[in-house]
């Protein structure tokens, strides 16, 4: 057997194992979770499972019902979507694997032959209302805005309803699924509209790729002056940049109780990180891991793979202060 024959049937057999894989995704069949779940190559032909709720989601990652979950977790408009981050850090034990940015583009869509004046109400989940609040709010101001579970439900919704003119505020796609039309496009209150998904699974870690971000929430020992520059000093001495800082209430008390929640750049493969989640764990009254995993877009590791080598020097230096121990 040839090196290119067994080549060949190393690709059959990853291809037929990724097809027996079921992968759950915040549905149904339209939304931009979707559309950026199927950029991904080696997800787009898996079993894919729609489900009503993000929560619905995580849920059937941690039964088993599905290997793995895709969600969406951030929005540049409108920031966290904070339905998918508390239920991460709440009420889940569940890992990020990897995220997805995808552009996104608001249309507003209705039934064929309703007109944009003739619109008596909108459609769409509240995160995608609110990063087109402008837009509504000056073409359509006593408008009755109604929530759905999602955008592609809106959608659904929307081409269901033959008793009333509405309209939904959804992807393009989602106008092709459902039999609409697109009456206005790219309705969103900034240019530049991007939302980050995250898949996420049980146990794993990925291996480090060398552009990776790790994501922790640390809860503190004692709400007292100085505590958050505690925490940020252990990434800060380490040149470990935080991509992203989140404050949420811990649900265990009242009010002022609060987690910290942070996305950094890098692996807890890296020594440097290794060691910044260390010393929190130590200090700290708890630090919950939310994933090691690959990062999307391109970045500069300049900083960090700096920071690396001198840390390494300095671990070299003091292994060998060590070694002078008398035994």
């Amino acid at each position: 057997m040839t090196m290119n024959t067994k080549s060949v049937q190393r690709n059959l057999v990853s291809v037929m194992k990724n097809r027996s894989k079921r992968i759950g995704y915040f549905g149904p069949a339209g939304t931009f979770t979707e559309q950026a779940l199927l950029t991904q190559k080696d997800l787009a032909i898996c079993e894919l499972v729609a489900f009503r709720t993000v929560p619905d989601v995580l849920d059937a990652v941690e039964s088993g019902e599905v290997e793995q979950g895709f969600v969406p977790i951030e929005n540049s408009i409108e920031g966290t979507v904070n339905f998918t981050q508390d239920a991460l850090v709440f009420d889940h034990n569940l890992l990020i694997q990897r995220e997805v940015v995808l552009d996104i583009e608001h249309c507003l869509v209705a039934r064929k032959g309703v007109s944009i004046t003739e619109i008596i109400g909108i459609m769409s989940i509240p995160v995608a209302t609110a990063q087109c609040h402008s837009y509504l709010r000056k073409q359509f101001p006593k408008l009755d805005v109604r929530a759905a579970n999602s955008t592609a439900e809106a959608a659904q919704l929307v081409a269901a309803n033959t008793e009333e003119k509405l309209a939904a505020v959804a992807p393009r796609n989602a106008a092709n699924v459902y039999g609409l039309e697109v009456i206005a496009t790219d309705i969103a209150d900034h240019q530049g509209n991007q939302t980050r998904f995250v898949l996420v699974g049980k146990n794993t870690v990925p291996q480090a790729t060398g552009h990776d971000k790790t994501a922790i929430v640390v809860f503190q020992r004692a709400d007292e002056p100085g505590s958050l520059i505690s925490i940020l000093q252990e990434f800060a001495a380490r040149r470990i940049n935080l991509s992203v800082l989140l404050s949420r209430p811990t649900k265990r008390g009242g009010l002022g109780d609060y987690c910290f929640i942070m996305y950094a750049d890098g692996h807890i493969q890296d020594e440097l990180m290794a060691d910044a989640l260390r010393d929190l764990h130590a200090k700290q009254g708890d630090v919950k891991f939310l994933g090691s995993y690959p990062a999307s877009g391109e970045h500069a590791h300049t900083a960090r793979e700096h920071a690396d080598s001198r840390w390494r020097e300095a671990d070299d230096w003091m292994q060998e202060l060590r070694s002078r121990i008398v035994r």
